[in-house]
């Protein structure tokens, strides 16, 4: 019995000792990682090699590992320095100094699918680090990318919520022009992204690197990378800012009331024939300013006692009655401007958590952005909640996912153009904001135009809401097996659900009223899906043949419903009485609508590589399309490039010691658009409404039959739109890093223009086809510049420019001599016509102005009189008609520069950041509204009064001003709107300061990083409005209507720590 026990007990002992001698085989190994200056690396990765065992080295620098037995090499990288092996065979304690990584070669990118190292890519590729986003705080990541990688033309707007504009290499279509935005590999909207959560952007900007998108590549491919937990212990980071931003303090640069009066006096003088006698400011020429605008139906009264008696009649509610209005007037002046632009709270927060094991890696992050504009009532409120993840479920078996969620509060409010910004310029400033009682005054009073009162449309839109929440993501397993083959599946999408209202009131103290106040109510989904699955070979045969092959599949679907509708007259103003059930049935409008497409895909890749000097790249992708017909329905788009490593020749050699890399590039391809084309685009459709297609077959009003009537065209012979993109580039490092260029030059050729054409008046206004028609030819230069100099131990600079220049044409348009778009009051200002640029200005060309009655007289031109505008006779006629309409301006920038500077010094960072656009046009409409006194009488520019032409003031270029709209003043478009667009910006200025570790170690910190930021602290320009970053259509860009200034000044404080 004691035998048996015995033996038991040596049983267990021994199975005990197989499964612990792992343990009792391992070591620890400890270290401090530094950088070549001597201070230590905080954050560094130090990993077991043939191991997931890692961990992360502490603020001081310093890290503790487990090894087992037989594990002796540790690597150790951390972004900027060279990556180390070390071998701590028979070591317990290491010192690491770490070199700074100035090539960046061996760093891997996603291109596509797929990644590639640096010094592999055979395409043109712009990079852009977090580092460089977060150096520009900013609520939106289109905003931070702006002047960061040539090619990319980046337009602002300063609403809230509005994206930027963007575009890549060039102009190709007349439609949409956004590039397409690929998030951890499924396609998203960059507007929805936390910038904070942004660990890498690749922009794919030539037909190599992007035709493996195929039929969605031809705006260019940009590709965002977000922040992912690594190995070693958990660490929490907290970013935050508040600031405010300023409004522009001179705003369109009005006149104040006697200023205005003076105005009047002017125009009195100027005009000939009808006598003129203001209901406000009298006959003239000696204009008086009254002391009340209006006193029930009286105007322009001058004694203050005028109202006695009277203040028991007012009233504003049209359901008590007549209205009655008691208005004094501000003889000061009301600055419109102002009273609606006020200085607007900036607040951001991010929160992260980020960790992992040996096979698991999270990242948690949640952000609030509140961002209230200037302009009263705008604002964006965002709520981000993120949760990345990565599993090792065996050592060749990968699973993860990347999930978004996004709350945004958003007012759709029209604030644009003639809307809000518009009457800030057309209001008069003898009206008050006010009246004698607290309600809003307005152009009720005769004599002071028909603009409404912008306050009074704000703050009734105040209870206006945009309501969105979205959820987008995607899911992966990745299975590594025969040693050089990878399959991996990734199945993602986006639900987007939203939800607007907007409520209408009675206006009563306008001169054009709402007679009834109104409810519009809609919401909608948008939902896609995405799934692809990847089958990847990489091998090197005999040391310097490195093959890399992927084929796929793809799979896209996007649906999406909406409904909505309009009810007028209720009873009560009150917003919770207002649904769509409370209204009344008269003149109610009423819409829903669904769409859906599918898109399906094969692709395929090949690499070749041959000992990191030459390598040849291969792509091919074939797409079919539900929105086009079945004969047109597929479309096959391609690429190659090839790039040769110059620097490792054997005769380069000798220039090694001061040109570290050169790397030649060339790539051809064909990518394809959709051009937002319908769904239901390849068929007519019919509808049927009593007031289009119902007949009365008798004509006694009592045999009425119902009929149909074409409400689309249909047209299943449309097909994509074709690009074909040739690009030719270098990439340079000098000097070990300390100096970089890259350049390209491209040329893109866009066929089979996907645009709506003009359909005859016979078939009753239905809706136009897309249909392949144009083409338009671009080319341009991309230059990248960069240096990096380390000046001693406590100095550092770097400096980044990239350059940007381009030009388009459009070299066809079939059937077509030329379309027409840019709609205003006096005409179309953009023709777009076969041989000139996409959105070109068009119009009579000013120039100067008549002088005297006998040059206007012989002019044979229409409505000519001294001080009016004198065109040019382009055909040579001897007179002035329509045919002597030609090009003026155009709103494509020759050049764009963007220039970024910053230095370190010790513990503290300066950055600053500059952007600019050159050789562009802006066609300032705001000018017709302000600049002349005929037409609508609004407020006017202090040009109007002090630079107009008169008879004593014959050198002036601003119009005579005077009561009559003619043929040659305001009534035409012309080169007088037409300004140089030009500007350079001080975007950013930012002074930051680290703590030192040893201070914030005592609180359990391990970085912190407080900074001040000014941002559009001055600007070039000789642009006279608000702002010459104008964002427009693509068919008619480059015109200001009254946009939201995007160059307002903006002061913030924020903080970075990590513990």
């Amino acid at each position: 019995m004691l035998a048996k026990l015995t033996a038991v007990r040596l049983g267990i002992a021994f199975i005990l000792l197989l499964l612990f001698s792992p343990i009792f085989a391992q070591r620890k190994v400890s270290g401090k990682v530094s950088g070549p200056d001597g201070k230590p690396v905080f954050g560094a990765t130090v990993s077991v090699r043939g191991s997931r065992t890692a961990t992360s080295t502490s603020t001081e620098g310093t890290f503790t590992i487990q090894l087992t037995k037989n594990q002796n090499t540790l690597i150790i990288s951390f972004v900027g320095f060279e990556t180390q092996e070390v071998n701590v065979s028979g070591k317990d304690d290491i010192q690491v100094s770490m070199k700074e990584q100035r090539t960046d070669l061996n760093e891997v990118v996603v291109t596509g699918y797929t990644t590639q190292k640096v010094k592999e890519i055979t395409g043109s590729v712009g990079l852009v680090k977090a580092k460089d986003l977060t150096s520009i705080p900013a609520g939106q990541v289109g905003e931070q990318l702006q002047g960061r990688v040539a090619g990319l033309n980046i337009t602002n707007s300063g609403q809230p919520g509005q994206g930027a504009q963007i575009s890549l290499a060039g102009v190709g279509n007349f439609g949409n022009v956004t590039p397409l935005y690929i998030i951890d590999g499924v396609q998203g909207d960059i507007n929805n992204i936390n910038p904070n959560d942004v660990e890498s952007i690749q922009v794919l900007k030539d037909a190599g690197t992007a035709s493996i998108y195929g039929v969605r590549a031809a705006n260019g491919v940009i590709i965002i990378n977000t922040k992912r937990g690594k190995a070693g212990r958990t660490i929490v980071t907290y970013d935050s800012y508040v600031g405010t931003q300023q409004p522009l303090s001179n705003g369109w640069g009005l006149l104040d009331t006697k200023g205005r009066a003076a105005l009047y006096d002017l125009a009195v003088a100027n005009t000939t024939g009808a006598a003129h006698n203001n209901p406000q400011y009298g006959p003239g020429p000696n204009a008086t300013i009254p002391y009340w605008l209006v006193v029930g139906n009286q105007y322009g009264l001058t004694n203050p006692g005028d109202t006695a008696g009277k203040s028991a009649l007012y009233n504003v509610d049209w359901g008590a009655g007549s209205i009655y209005q008691i208005v004094k007037a501000n003889q000061q002046g009301t600055d419109w401007f102002h009273e609606l632009f006020k200085p607007a709270l900036q607040t951001s927060h991010t929160l992260s958590v980020a960790g992992g094991g040996d096979k698991n890696h999270y990242l948690f992050s949640f952000g609030y952005l509140d961002q209230k504009g200037t302009f009263l009532g705008t604002y964006l409120k965002r709520y981000t909640l993120r949760f990345n993840s990565d599993f090792v479920i065996k050592n060749n078996i990968h699973i993860g996912e990347n999930i978004e969620a996004i709350y945004r509060d958003n007012p759709r409010t029209g604030i644009l153009g003639e809307t809000n910004i518009g009457m800030t310029y057309r209001e008069q400033p003898i009206i008050p904001v006010y009246d004698a009682f607290g309600g809003y005054a307005g152009t009720r009073a005769a004599g002071l135009g028909n603009a409404q009162n912008p306050v009074a449309n704000a703050k009734r839109a105040l209870n206006n809401k945009g309501l969105s929440l979205a959820v987008l993501g995607n899911v992966y397993a990745q299975v590594d097996f025969l040693k050089y083959f990878n399959f991996r599946t990734t199945f993602g999408g986006t639900l987007d659900n939203f939800y607007y209202y907007n409520y209408g009131y009675h206006s009563y103290e306008n001169a054009e009223n709402n007679s009834s106040n109104s409810f519009s109510e809609n919401g909608g989904y948008n939902r896609n899906w995405t799934w692809n699955n990847l089958l990847t070979f990489s091998k090197t045969f005999l040391n310097d043949h490195t093959v890399k092959a992927l084929v796929g599949t793809e799979a896209i679907e996007n649906y999406g419903r909406g409904v909505g509708g309009t009810r007028y007259n209720y009873f009560s103003d009150d917003p919770n009485y207002r649904i769509l059930d409370n209204g009344s049935p008269t003149g109610q409008s009423n819409y829903s609508y669904a769409y859906t497409s599918a898109l399906s895909s094969v692709l395929g890749r090949l690499e070749y590589g041959y000992k990191d000097k030459y390598f040849v790249n291969g792509v091919f992708r074939r797409d079919g399309s539900s929105v086009f017909g079945p004969n047109s329905r597929y479309g096959n788009f391609y690429s190659v490039s090839a790039a040769w490593r110059v620097t490792e020749e054997s005769f380069a050699k000798s220039l090694t010691t001061w040109l570290t890399d050169l790397k030649i590039r060339g790539s051809y391809g064909i990518m394809g658009f959709n051009g937002n084309t319908d769904p239901l685009n390849q068929y007519t459709l019919f509808g049927s409404s009593p007031g289009l297609s119902y007949y009365d077959i008798t004509g006694s009003s009592t045999s009425t039959v119902q009929g149909f009537y074409a409400q689309r065209i249909g047209n299943p012979a449309t097909g994509w739109q074709e690009d074909k993109k040739m690009n030719f580039g270098f990439d340079a490092i000098l000097l070990k890093g300390k100096y970089t260029i890259s350049a390209d030059y491209w040329q893109k050729k866009s066929s089979k223009l996907l645009f709506p054409i003009s359909l005859p008046a016979v078939l009753g206004g239905a809706t136009a086809p897309n249909v392949n028609t144009g083409q338009v030819d671009n080319h341009g230069f991309d230059l990248i510049l960069g240096t990096s100099q380390n000046i001693n131990r406590d100095w550092k600079i770097d400096v980044n420019a990239a350059l940007t220049t381009y030009k388009n044409k459009i070299t066809d348009i079939p059937g077509l001599p030329y379309f027409d778009a840019g709609g205003l009051r006096n005409g179309n200002a953009v023709r777009n016509q076969v041989g000139h640029p996409i959105s070109a200005f068009y119009g009579y060309k000013v120039v100067g102005l008549f002088q005297d009655a006998a040059s206007a007289a012989a002019s044979n031109q229409p409505d000519a009189k001294p001080g009016r505008f004198k065109y040019l006779d382009v055909n040579g006629d001897k007179q002035i008609t329509t045919d002597d309409r030609t090009f003026i301006g155009n709103p494509n920038p020759k050049a764009s520069l963007g220039l970024n500077i910053s230095i370190t010094y010790k513990q503290f960072d300066f950055t600053t950041f500059f952007y600019g656009t050159f050789g562009n046009d802006i066609y300032n409409y705001t000018k017709y509204w302000i600049d002349f006194y005929q037409g609508f009488e609004g407020n006017k520019s202090t040009r109007a009064l002090n630079e107009s032409w008169t008879p004593t003031r014959k050198g002036n270029t601003v119009p005579i001003q005077e009561f009559s709209s003619n043929f040659s003043s305001d009534g035409q478009v012309n080169s007088y709107y037409v300004e140089k667009g030009s500007y350079f910006r001080n975007k950013s200025l930012i002074l930051g300061y680290t703590l030192p570790a040893s201070l914030i170690k005592k609180a359990g910190l391990d970085k912190a990083r407080i900074y001040i930021q000014a941002t559009n602290l001055f600007t070039i320009t000789k642009y006279s409005g608000l702002d010459p970053e104008v964002q427009g259509t693509t068919a008619a860009t480059g015109i200001d209507y009254g946009n939201y200034p995007a160059n307002q000044k903006q002061y913030l404080v924020g903080i970075s720590v990590s513990f």
